[in-house]
């Protein structure tokens, strides 16, 4: 048995698809570990979400930023954009099942040796910390109220956590650190415009949030997605695979066992 961990898919199936061939994926024997954005700019979402749906217990998925977006538009909170290219989504006949399937993914997985989310762990919290934020933020998104907080999810305050807040300030933080965050500042609140690499930063004002000097060390690796001008990023505690195979780039994947990793480069 292997496990598979892929960057941010964002439609590009047909690329998926050939890496999958290329490691010769046995979904009987393997598991498909993927880093969120599964949908958005790429011309294939609709398949992506079905492919990876009726992967059933061999999959494992976090939700991503455009993941939430394309909750946000089912409830008409926003329009479909043509450079979003999940409009077939919405005109398939299995929508209402793709989209309860997806609202039912989890913001955070664990693996026994590393933890993945789309954007990361926030660097105010403990491993303990954000088991627990997660669960509490999935039970909501995957109750009778999950409208509720997709409306009001939509804002970059708090940008710094305190056990103490509370509604959708607290939910509204916790979603903002697991699909959004990339910079911090010295004080560990968290910038939600910058989406630069880091090397085109200057001064020492915005630190990327696996460098922050105060980040609490958890125990596992954190494995991640979300940033595609990082083109990969790989230190002992953290991995970064979105490499930008809807803009170009390529998509990325790790074969955790060995650590060897996989590139397909973007077919269109």
């Amino acid at each position: 048995m292997a496990t598979y961990i892929v960057g941010d898919i964002q439609g590009c199936f047909d690329e998926l698809k050939q890496l999958l061939n290329t490691v010769q994926f046995n979904p009987t024997q393997d598991q498909l570990w993927l880093a969120g954005d599964l949908v958005a700019r790429g011309p294939k979402s609709l398949e992506t979400l079905r492919f990876v749906k009726q992967l059933g217990d061999s999959a494992r998925v976090v939700l991503g930023n455009h993941d939430l977006h394309l909750l946000a538009v089912s409830l008409g909170i926003h329009r479909v954009k043509d450079k979003d290219q999940t409009a077939p989504i919405f005109a398939a006949e299995d929508k209402d099942e793709l989209l309860t399937w997806l609202r039912h993914q989890p913001l955070m997985a664990e693996h026994e040796e590393f933890v993945m989310s789309h954007a990361g762990i926030s660097p105010q919290w403990n491993l303990a910390t954000a088991r627990a934020n997660a669960k509490e933020v999935e039970q909501i998104l995957q109750s009778h109220d999950w409208t509720w907080l997709i409306e009001n999810m939509y804002a970059n305050q708090p940008d710094l956590w305190d056990n103490k807040l509370e509604g959708i300030e607290r939910y509204r933080y916790i979603i903002n650190a697991f699909t959004r965050m990339r910079f911090c500042f010295a004080d560990a609140r968290l910038d939600m415009d910058c989406k630069l690499p880091p090397q085109e930063i200057e001064g020492d004002e915005l630190v990327p949030w696996f460098e922050l000097p105060s980040r609490i060390r958890l125990d596992k690796a954190v494995i991640f997605g979300h940033w595609a001008a990082l083109e990969g990023h790989q230190s002992d505690q953290e991995i970064g695979l979105d490499t930008g195979c809807v803009w170009g780039g390529s998509l990325t994947m790790l074969r955790w066992e060995d650590k060897q990793f996989f590139t397909q480069p973007a077919l269109a």
